[in-house]
């Protein structure tokens, strides 16, 4: 099975998600971390996302090497705060579907009965399963016709003790690997999401279509000769142009990026000379519906991991209003999971009547 992505898109880069992570810092610098960015960890076959607001999912598959035709995968998730509870969900994949009601067993934990390519446990199960999977070297997953799937769990303690440091949770009752009698208290609580006000664009007006061949010539030809393989293909008839606000307008150019990804090129300009356009961090689809740009970016061509970014725009500019990105490719298509690294809480609005200044 093939969940649903969350939340579109952005180039994050693959590296930066495991091995940079790999390297972050004590119970601290990890908790201060994930009040903004986010904290990233992995090890052998399981990997961390924290968000900004701590909320912690750790996510494991079959071991690097395996069929990756029989792709399987845990997500573990828990919010930041005292006495929050554990999330376990499972996933089988590949060519052939899993038949019937599934088992799935671990150390002296057996659960029978479970969806057959998909199952999120009950708290009494998560309970029973739990202590299992940190004392064990593997899990697996049994259809009714006998095809197994072998979770591995090389990692796993390393990356749930990571996420005991980012949420502070080591030595205190609730610790998933470190416990101890430090009071429940002292762990450290949620972080509330940032806000962000987007604006809806106006609708485009009489003439937007013509603005393209007015503003190109006022754009820098390098910045697609850099960043796009299809840069000979960039000229006026290739822009897109959408209005902002009553005096601004995008326009973008798709860009083919490396082997298999694409974006677009993204300007804000004025719809009046000087145009005076300016290149934008943002890159991606625009959605004219809620004002955001979105960017999807594959970890290789066969897509089994993805990174993703998306910005909305303010009234003035495009503010970053989430990325995801599962950093390891282990043969779900279109990933095993999407694994936010940052969140915010979005509230659209309509446009002001007051013309904007240029």
């Amino acid at each position: 099975m093939n969940l649903v992505r969350i939340a579109a898109a952005a180039a994050l880069s693959f590296a930066a998600l495991s091995a940079g992570a790999a390297g972050a810092a004590g119970a601290a610098g990890a908790a201060g971390a994930a009040g903004k960015e986010g904290v990233s960890f992995s090890h052998n076959d399981w990997e961390l996302a924290c968000d900004n607001t701590r909320t912690c999912r750790a996510a494991g598959y079959q071991s690097e090497g395996a069929d990756i035709t029989e792709p399987v995968s845990m997500l573990i998730t828990r919010k930041a705060g005292p006495d929050t509870s554990v999330e376990i969900e499972l996933q089988t994949g590949g060519e052939k579907p899993a038949k019937g009601p599934v088992r799935f067993k671990v150390g002296k934990a057996t659960l029978s009965g479970l969806k057959d390519s998909a199952a999120s446990l009950d708290q009494d199960q998560v309970r029973a399963v739990l202590p299992e999977l940190l004392r064990n070297d593997d899990a697996t997953l049994t259809d009714r016709g006998g095809q197994k799937w072998v979770l591995s769990l090389s990692g796993l303690n390393a990356v749930l003790l990571k996420m005991d440091e980012v949420q502070g949770r080591v030595g205190t009752p609730g610790a998933l690997v470190r416990r101890g009698s430090k009071p429940e208290s002292s762990v450290l609580p949620p972080v509330p999401a940032p806000v962000v006000k987007a604006v809806v664009p106006p609708k485009a007006r009489p003439g937007d279509d013509a603005l393209a061949a007015r503003i190109f010539p006022s754009l820098k030809q390098s910045d697609a000769k850099d960043d796009c393989n299809n840069h000979e293909d960039f000229n006026a008839k290739s822009l897109n142009v959408t209005r902002l606000t009553d005096r601004k307008v995008l326009l973008s150019f798709g860009c083919g990026m490396g082997a298999y990804n694409y974006s677009s090129l993204l300007w804000i300009a004025n719809d009046k000379p000087p145009y005076a356009p300016v290149a934008i961090e943002a890159n991606g689809d625009f959605d004219e519906k809620d004002g955001s740009v979105t960017s999807s970016m594959k970890g290789r061509g066969i897509g089994d991991c993805w990174s993703s970014e998306t910005w909305s725009f303010d009234g003035k500019g495009f503010v970053r209003t989430a990325a995801a990105g599962d950093g390891m490719c282990r043969g779900f298509a279109g990933g095993a999971w999407s694994l936010p690294r940052y969140v915010t809480r979005v509230e659209l609005s309509e446009p002001s009547a007051t013309p904007s200044k240029p």
